[in-house]
């Protein structure tokens, strides 16, 4: 992707914007895959034009799905997978090649699903060899564990089986969402649920679609009977959204986020809950949300698990940095294999400019300071990095965001859009 770096100069005024964020990837990208297991067509209002959902509809229109996408909506033709041997590019989209990949044991050709070097790089063995257990045949074209993988057809069957639930729960979503077509899926877990909120979410994504899944804390159960082409609208998305919310939280003054009071199914909204115990004021006008901080009021130090929220930890911890005092956030060992190494490779940056946070096995613990230091700050393939330094940058003069494209992952019109709220 690569691109040269962007300059964020700090701004004194407070902000004073509205602002409409685009739809929910995780959302759309469900949708997208019970729309291609449905016979019939699906319209799907609302899709985002990130990365991550245009490679899903690239690949399902290899897979002959008929996807036509006009402006923010999608029309899908499903329920006929194809037969051709197909390569399948995800690019640097993990959950796409995580939902491809149950999406192709479940055809009848070969399907080799492949991506960009930093997706190579994030391990996929659990999703596999919980696709062994059903009598799916994979085979490592690299390195094993990892992409590029193809997957063979085979004679993969419903029933029960066990996988870990601490490593990622798009392993766990990719799964449920083939249960109704291979005649219904028990799925046993034998560690605790990360990221539940996300397990939920695919739940009410397959409802939306006539299918039936149950979720307790060791089983989640997925009954068979297949898909129903429906009409589906895509909620804005939260995780995007918290980036212009805390940038308000920290810089002062008022932005409205519009429609956004329509997303219910997200766990990212406890932003507002976040952001409110560290001093702003939110209220709800009408669909808007709308999120004020008067400069007089002190930014409060937080103490957080955000197990169940783990994309807000880069933008939370640039929030956490501008409080007076020792924050904390906990539960998210597992996102160091994300994009990047979430933790790490956040924290190297923040150093670097003057910024005081500790890594620890589980989280973070960060130190608000008043001085940083502008600096070049890489982003290391990751969307969410860029986003949050670039927050950073509203109060640290001279900041540079290394590869300001990356936003395109999830929001391309990010620096267009944030022109405002960014100063």
């Amino acid at each position: 992707m690569n691109s040269n770096p962007r300059a964020i100069h700090a701004s004194s005024q407070p902000v004073n914007c509205t602002i409409q964020v685009p739809g929910s990837k995780s959302i759309a990208n469900r949708a997208l895959i019970c729309a291609a297991l449905a016979s019939g067509e699906s319209r799907i209002e609302n899709i985002p034009d990130g990365d991550d959902t245009s490679a899903m509809v690239e690949a399902l229109n290899i897979l002959g799905m008929q996807c036509k996408v006009v402006g923010n909506n999608v029309s899908v033709v499903g329920g006929n997978l194809g037969t051709k041997q197909v390569t399948l590019n995800a690019r640097l989209a993990g959950t796409t090649s995580r939902f491809l990949t149950t999406l192709a044991a479940v055809r009848s050709g070969v399907t080799t699903i492949d991506g960009q070097d930093a997706l190579r790089r994030r391990p996929m063995i659990e999703l596999h060899d919980a696709l062994r257990q059903l009598g799916v045949e994979l085979e490592y074209l690299d390195v094993t564990g990892f992409l590029p993988v193809t997957v063979r057809p085979s004679l993969v069957h419903g029933g029960a089986l066990s996988i870990r639930g601490d490593i990622s729960s798009q392993f766990i979503s990719a799964l449920m969402m083939i249960g109704p077509v291979i005649g219904g899926l028990t799925i046993e877990l034998i560690s605790d649920l990360v990221s539940r909120p996300y397990v939920e979410m695919t739940k009410s994504v397959m409802e939306s679609f006539g299918a039936s899944a149950k979720i307790s804390d060791s089983t989640i159960v997925v009954e068979a009977g297949g898909y129903v082409a429906t009409e589906f609208v895509v909620e804005p998305d939260f995780s995007s959204a918290a980036v212009p919310i805390v940038a308000t939280t920290i810089r002062g003054g008022t932005i409205r986020l519009t429609n956004l009071g329509l997303a219910t199914s997200q766990s990212d909204a406890c932003i507002l809950d976040i952001v409110q115990q560290a001093g702003a004021q939110v209220r709800r006008d009408g669909n808007d949300i709308v999120v004020m901080r008067d400069l007089g009021q002190k930014l409060i130090p937080l103490r957080l698990n955000l197990a169940h929220a783990s994309d807000l930890v880069p933008i939370v911890a640039i929030l956490c940095l501008r409080a007076e005092g020792v924050s904390s956030i906990d539960g998210v060992g597992f996102i160091r294999a994300k994009e990047s190494d979430r933790l790490g490779d956040l924290a190297r940056e923040i150093v670097k400019a003057g910024g005081r946070i500790q890594v620890l096995p589980d989280g973070l613990v960060i130190e608000g300071v008043d001085t940083m230091r502008g600096q070049l700050m890489n982003t290391h393939d990751d969307h969410r990095l860029a986003m949050a330094f670039a927050v950073l940058g509203t109060v640290v003069d001279a900041t540079q965001i290394g590869d300001p494209s990356v936003v395109s992952k999830s929001w391309p019109s990010f620096w267009l859009d944030m022109d405002q709220v960014l100063g």
